[in-house]
């Protein structure tokens, strides 16, 4: 009989009150909307940059042969 008393006590006071106060929360804000375009990094600047000057490199080397 001392069990069961336990089980209620702990049902009772403290799965019942951390269910009730999950519900009541409700859902998180929305963030802010992303900046329009696409995100560009370091990494990516820096290769698009090495390939910028590697084609043009390569254009004026043919061009001027």
């Amino acid at each position: 009989m001392v069990k069961k008393n336990v089980v209620l006590f702990v049902v009772l006071f403290f799965v019942l009150p951390t269910i009730g106060f999950a519900q009541a929360g409700g859902p998180p804000s929305i963030g802010p909307p992303s900046p329009p375009g696409l995100p560009i990094d370091g990494i990516t600047g820096v290769l698009f940059l090495i390939g910028l000057i590697y084609g043009s490199v390569k254009i004026f080397k043919d061009s001027s042969s």
